[in-house]
């Protein structure tokens, strides 16, 4: 829902400025550098943008999902870069505390990760454990006061910049399953917590991952998400619905800034005496991309309607993943394609956006796995 469609405009005219005249200028300066300069995080921060779905009563903005991927269509319009550096503290890295944080949980971290002074991550998938997230092995073994964590983490999100890592970890050895994974607040600077080199991608230079590695790290009991063990399967799992919806608005957003870029090159490019863009085969792609675009804005929209307004959208966020990033993967595809050799050359955003859009139909679970969610709920409602 949106609450008041005037604010809203607001800002969404005020991020769509800051896309256009701040982060797409430095799109490759950040892609050669492998770093968002600190004065755009600065601004960054200025304009809110890392508390966007964090409570106002912690300082965020406290969007409600339909705005919040009306935010995520305008910031997807760059580089996937800058949008992964705030989205983790909008999503999984602050949405764990959010929904099922105690009152102390929620008053001691939430004000700083709405104001981005210190940065969440989600530390779920493990060398073993990827889209099978129940068969993690990372341990939490109760000692007095303390849990002591064993083990690591792979592939997580802004871990080299992160001051806190919302962790699923195994405290019952002797229970199989997501009923014995409970989730845990570690803060960087934990003795036992240490990080592996940053990950060298195929794309997304500048959103950085690593592994997090726990030996003997000790953790106060006070820092299980809720207060309560065995309940942290079931909080990623909310944590992810949420998610899965967001990354389907960026897809949106992403493939809306492809197709723009190809209808321009279209149109400038100039073959057989005429612009590309009267060509009948290039007007094919160009429309296809545009009604799929289309269908995946819908699709989201409806879906994050469907969430404010209280209804289980586990199966709707799961289309929506599915369905716009494969769709984003097809838009990349074309673009590259009807830039031609231009688009096979770092010189155009082609090249790069191609790279980029290549994880999101990896991340926050795989196209298979949202398959497979798909039809589960649905035998499971047939049976009903």
């Amino acid at each position: 829902m949106i609450r008041d469609q005037e604010t809203l405009n607001i800002l969404l005219d005020s991020i769509a400025r800051f896309v256009r005249e701040v982060l797409v200028p430095n799109e490759n300066l950040v892609a050669e550098t492998d770093e968002i300069p600190p004065p755009i995080v600065r601004q960054m921060r200025e304009l809110g943008l890392f508390g966007l779905s964090i409570p106002e009563q912690y300082g965020g903005l406290q969007l409600t999902m339909e705005e919040e991927v009306r935010v995520a269509f305008e910031i997807a319009r760059t580089s996937p870069a800058f949008r992964s550096l705030i989205g983790t503290n909008n999503g999984i890295g602050s949405q764990g505390i959010v929904i099922d944080g105690t009152a102390a949980q929620k008053d001691y971290y939430l004000p700083r990760l709405a104001t981005g002074d210190i940065i969440g991550a989600f530390a779920l998938t493990e060398p073993g454990s990827g889209s099978d997230a129940a068969s993690l092995r990372t341990s939490a073994v109760r000692d007095g006061d303390v849990y002591v964590l064993n083990g690591t983490k792979r592939y997580i999100t802004n871990a080299p910049e992160a001051s806190i890592f919302t962790v699923m970890a195994r405290t019952d050895p002797l229970k199989r399953g997501a009923g014995a994974i409970s989730a845990f607040i570690v803060e960087r600077d934990t003795p036992g917590l240490t990080l592996g080199k940053i990950d060298k991608k195929m794309g997304q230079r500048g959103a950085h991952t690593c592994d997090v590695v726990f030996d003997n790290c000790r953790v106060p009991a006070a820092n299980v998400i809720g207060g309560k063990e065995g309940v942290g399967f079931k909080t990623a799992m909310k944590v992810l619905d949420k998610g899965r919806l967001h990354i389907a608005a960026v897809c949106v957003g992403a493939a809306e800034r492809m197709l723009a870029d190809a209808l321009r090159y279209a149109m400038e490019r100039q073959q057989f005496g005429q612009p590309i863009a009267e060509f009948q085969l290039i007007q094919a792609m160009l429309a296809d991309s545009k009604a799929e675009i289309y269908a995946a804005r819908s699709m989201v929209i409806d879906a994050a309607q469907r969430r404010d307004n209280g209804e289980d959208i586990s199966t709707e966020a799961s289309c929506c993943k599915l369905f716009a990033s494969e769709m984003c993967g097809r838009v990349a595809d074309r673009s590259v394609q009807i830039h031609g050799g231009a688009g096979y050359v770092a010189d155009y955003a082609a090249e790069r956006f191609y790279r980029d859009v290549r994880l999101f139909r990896i991340y926050e679970g795989t196209s298979q796995i949202q398959q497979i969610v798909i039809a589960r709920n649905m035998i499971k409602a047939a049976q009903k």
